[in-house]
C-alpha cells in the first residue's frame, strides 16, 4: 500500500503553461489519472490549445471563481462548487475570459493518464 499527503500550494508549478498548473499526479507518482490544480488569471487558458482527446475523460471541478469552457456548440460558465465533464472526442478550451474580475482555481482530473491530445480548429 502507498499513501501520499500533499500540500498542493507546495507543489512547484509546471513550467511553460498558459496558467499556473500544479500536478498532483506527478508529485504523487500516479500512473492512471492526471490530477492537476490550476490557478487561472483573467485572460489565461488551462490547455495549451483548443483540443480533444481520443480516450481520456476530463472533469473540471471549480474551487473558486467562474471557469469558461468553450465547445463548438457554446461556451459554458462553470461556477464555484460546480463540475464540467468532457467525454472523449469532445473538443474544448477551458479558460478565464479577459473580462473576468477574479482568478479561477479548479481541480482537473483526466483518466486514463494518456497523451492522446489533438488540436482542434473551430474554424
Amino acid at each position: 500500500m502507498g499513501y501520499h499527503h500533499l500540500a498542493v500550494d507546495d507543489i512547484e508549478p509546471t513550467p511553460d503553461r498558459p496558467s499556473v498548473q500544479r500536478s498532483i499526479s506527478d508529485a504523487a507518482g500516479l500512473e492512471n489519472a492526471a490530477v492537476n490544480v490550476y490557478e487561472v488569471a483573467p485572460g489565461e487558458d488551462i490547455p495549451l490549445a483548443y483540443h480533444y482527446h481520443d480516450n481520456q475523460e476530463e472533469l473540471f471541478y471549480v474551487l473558486s471563481g467562474t471557469l469558461a469552457v468553450e465547445t463548438p456548440e457554446q461556451t459554458y460558465e462553470v461556477g464555484e462548487d460546480e463540475a464540467f465533464v468532457v467525454e472523449p472526442d469532445s473538443p474544448q478550451r477551458a479558460h478565464n475570459p479577459e473580462s473576468a474580475t477574479e482568478s479561477v482555481r479548479t481541480l482537473v482530473v483526466g483518466a486514463p493518464a494518456v497523451d492522446d491530445v489533438h488540436p482542434y480548429d473551430p474554424e
